[in-house]
């Protein structure tokens, strides 16, 4: 992909085929030209509003102003998490739950699914990861959000909508995952990508959790940077560029993000081209899934640290690293 285009661009519409007549995968991003001709389609995506702030306030209100017309709204807290606890702030909900609520937002065995958040998809690749990890690979993310759809003079809706249930079934472990035991082998054995902002990794302040500081060897890698001013994904070769210089690059040329299993981890290149285990964390789980999207468009697949920092400090036993180097 020329370095020019943006991540989302020149990507198969979803359920296109090949000579040979079976489909061809996609890409995790799609871009508002292609969600407007998909809707405009016989088979129109299913969509799903995630909007949600930290400290709020609540996404419905943001729904309820203005949303993709049809877009059917869940909630990050109530909907694609548990309840807070040993877990972190935004464990995993019970596998039943997330069923139901997929279902109940119209996704079907067959459904093309679209979540969208507000721009910069920090919250919108939470839902795209539990889908994929629950077994939905039709799954993409509107890149740039609401705010892209507006931009391009698309219609946006202030009703409430429904859909009819889906026939969903979760089934779980399609993509990698760590616990706490996990990220902190990784983090001194590949390469543990630290996904919040630079000054709550060094642990010069914490919004949230109560205490400041960063995995023992894991390395900053700030989601901001995986996006422009705009919320727009990188450019493959600029998110590329990124990785590299962390240490990682694709494990393999022209992977599209839609591989990957259950594991201990993901796999990449080193610097000297010996496989390494990638994973990433923020503070409970929600950002760091836009880490392990911008590594899925270049070729990496990561594991993610569901709990993050959030569930790393329920043991107080565990290191706690301060300052701008790994430790």
């Amino acid at each position: 992909m020329p370095a020019h285009e943006s991540a989302s661009a020149a990507r198969p519409a979803d359920g296109a085929a090949n000579p040979d007549g079976h489909s061809v995968s996609v890409g995790p991003l799609i871009s508002v030209a292609e969600l407007a001709a998909a809707l405009a389609g016989s088979e129109p995506p299913t969509l799903i509003d995630v909007r949600w702030r930290l400290g709020g306030p609540p996404g419905i209100e943001s729904y309820r102003a203005g949303h993709l017309p049809g877009a059917v709204y869940l909630d990050l807290d109530a909907q694609l998490a548990g309840a807070p606890g040993a877990g972190g702030r935004h464990p995993l909900p019970d596998t039943a739950a997330f069923e139901a609520a997929m279902r109940g937002a119209g996704v079907s065995a067959d459904s093309q699914v679209v979540v969208y958040d507000e721009a910069d998809s920090t919250i919108a690749a939470r839902p795209w990861w539990m889908l994929r990890y629950y077994g939905h690979e039709r799954v993409r993310v509107l890149d740039g959000g609401l705010r892209a759809w507006k931009a391009a003079g698309m219609q946006v809706s202030t009703e409430d909508a429904s859909r009819a249930p889906g026939d969903f079934t979760a089934r779980p472990g399609k993509l990698p995952v760590v616990d706490a035991a996990g990220a902190a082998d990784l983090a001194q054995t590949g390469v543990l990508l630290d996904a919040r902002a630079p000054a709550r990794y060094r642990g010069e302040t914490e919004p949230v959790d109560p205490v400041a500081g960063h995995i023992p060897g894991a390395l900053s890698a700030p989601t901001a940077e995986n996006v422009t001013s705009g919320g727009l994904f990188r450019p493959v070769a600029e998110l590329r560029a990124r990785y590299a210089n962390l240490g990682i690059k694709a494990a393999a040329a022209g992977m599209d993000g839609n591989s990957g299993g259950a594991g201990t981890g993901g796999a990449g290149t080193g610097r000297d081209g010996t496989v390494q285990e990638v994973g990433a964390y923020c503070g409970s789980g929600v950002t760091a899934a836009h880490e392990v999207l911008a590594l899925a468009l270049v070729g990496v697949p990561a594991a993610l640290y569901v709990g993050s920092w959030s569930d790393w400090l329920t043991d107080p036993e565990r290191p706690v690293a301060t300052g701008p180097r790994p430790g």
